[in-house]
């Protein structure tokens, strides 16, 4: 590999944005406005811009044009696949045994060690986060907050206000969509903001608007190629309990309605968050639209492959539909921001709180250091980057997102984030030292939901080691020769360099990160 000296890279920088009429300075001094724009659980995969198969059939044009105008993250990753801890390591730049939320559980995050909302507030900003939360704490840092109930509803949602909880009619898309309008409105024009907009959607249970309650009725999606996985190999993916046709609910995920006696089914888990919030008008509409696909299923006899592939359908539409809302949100905002020639001073930045899977390895959910749910989608449009429509394929994570956010409004980072500036790698300024080879990951929340054992590990190039640290389980992976991560090649002996190359990377960034010892046993 070729390196060159730092004052050559430092005059080709310069030069370069020179001839953009473009400069460091121009940022600093235009005090750019931010929106954050993140959904929760929408996969890598449903992003157009991604080029998966199923965008084919389930365009994301809006989000696509965020990647078309900005810079698309192919290589960008969480710390750990969770929403709670992935929304506390986004704000505070740091992994979750140093931010303190490493589970989704009873703890309450601390919102007064440094975030990226409070020093930014402290700067000059004008704060604001609406829509989820989820951090089981009151937000800290923002000049105004309106967020949902802990995990939020679909349907007529509650949202928290410093003053007031207070249910919403309406589909919770549309309400988050409306309120930050209305916020945008109202803000003081004399401030740049920094604005933190928090989609529930596409989430767990899937409900889609109603308007999009039979969008992909007739749609057949491709079904992946390991979606009938029998995990050989991989004790740990042997005891999950996130498989499809096996462990999702038939009534509240899967909306497996079979005519007016077994309408109850869709009580089978967590009634309050489904027909519980809906008008009977709504919960009417809800029935008439799901109930000839349903009757069909149970009057039709199909092998139990064919169940399972039908159950994959089910939950790719609604999901899907879920998605199609929040590129419709997207698009809403951008026009907003056009009209009130907002879009040239604003930074936009479209992610989700981690990936998820689309029926890969026969799964629903997260958590897992597979690339699925490893791998999180990340499109920022800079209008002061030089260029437009770039592709950044080094290795980043969101531990990234908070130093980015201070150095784009020219604020320091403080010394205890973890993360890194992305802003080299969009405008093409210098680094101060080379950008890093690799990643650190780390789940905790076992025993807990989905029975996904706790694991951590490292990312380097096209290959990854895994530790199940409390059963001392090793898992690794050659992504160039195995994309899907079917093949555990742990211990075998044409991978012995690698393997002693990555246990001696892992070690590393344990020590990088302080890592307790407590947490690895």
């Amino acid at each position: 590999m070729r390196y060159f000296s730092k004052t050559i890279l430092l005059s080709f920088n310069v030069a370069l944005l020179a001839s953009c009429g473009i400069t460091s300075k121009d940022r600093k001094s235009a005090k750019p406005n931010i929106l954050y724009i993140i959904s929760d659980d929408h996969a890598l995969q449903a992003i157009g811009a991604y080029g998966h198969p199923i965008t084919k059939l389930a365009p994301t044009p809006n989000i696509d044009r965020l990647a078309n105008e900005g810079a698309l993250f192919t290589e960008n990753y969480c710390a750990n696949s969770i929403c709670g801890p992935s929304r506390a390591t986004i704000l505070t730049g740091k992994h979750s045994h140093a931010n303190g939320l490493m589970r989704n559980d009873n703890t309450k995050f601390n919102g007064h060690q440094p975030t990226v909302a409070n020093i930014l507030q402290a700067n000059g900003y004008q704060t604001a986060i609406i829509g989820k939360w989820h951090l089981n704490t009151r937000p800290v840092g923002f000049d105004h907050y309106q967020i949902l109930n802990d995990q939020g509803e679909y349907n007529n949602p509650d949202f928290v206000t410093k003053d007031t909880v207070q249910q919403f009619m309406g589909y919770v898309t549309n309400l988050i969509t409306d309120f930050t309008k209305k916020w945008l409105e109202e803000r003081d024009e004399s401030k740049p903001f920094f604005l933190m907009m928090q989609h529930k959607a596409p989430h767990r249970n899937w409900i889609p608007d109603e308007k999009y309650y039979r969008l992909f009725e007739n749609t057949e999606f491709p079904v992946p190629d390991n979606y009938f996985d029998n995990y050989e190999g991989r004790e740990a993916a042997q005891i999950q309990e996130m498989n499809i046709y096996q462990h999702a609910y038939e009534g509240h995920d899967l909306k497996m309605v079979d005519g007016v006696d077994s309408d109850q089914l869709l009580y089978d888990r967590w009634p309050q968050v489904f027909f519980g919030r809906m008008t009977e008008k709504e919960r009417q509409t809800f029935l008439d639209a799901y109930r000839e696909r349903n009757d069909d299923f149970y009057q039709t006899e199909r092998t139990d492959k064919e169940k399972a592939i039908w159950k994959l359908q089910r939950y790719l539409q609604d999901y899907l539909a879920c998605v199609r809302s929040i590129d419709d949100s997207v698009g809403e905002i951008y026009e907003y921001l056009e009209e009130k020639g907002l879009l040239e001073n604003t930074i936009v930045v479209y992610t989700s709180d981690q990936g998820f899977y689309l029926g890969e390895h026969g799964w629903f959910d997260k958590r897992w250091m597979y690339e699925e749910s490893f791998r999180m989608p990340l499109i920022i449009r800079d209008p002061f980057a030089p260029k437009q429509g770039q592709k950044v394929e080094a290795m980043t994570q969101n531990i990234d997102f908070a130093p980015t956010f201070l150095d784009m409004a020219g604020v320091t980072t403080p010394e205890e984030m973890q993360g890194r500036s992305l802003l080299p790698l969009i405008d093409g300024t210098p680094m101060a030292k080379p950008w890093r080879k690799s990643l650190y990951y780390h789940y905790y929340e076992y025993p807990g939901f989905h029975s996904v054992k706790a694991h951590n590990g490292v990312k380097m190039g096209h290959y990854k080691l895994i530790h199940f640290y409390k059963d001392n389980v090793w898992e690794m992976y050659d992504l160039k020769a195995d994309p899907t991560e079917m093949n555990n090649v742990y211990g075998l002996a044409e991978y012995n360099d690698i393997q002693l190359e990555l246990h001696a990377e892992l070690e590393k960034l344990i020590h990088e990160y302080q890592v307790p010892q407590k947490y690895l046993q």
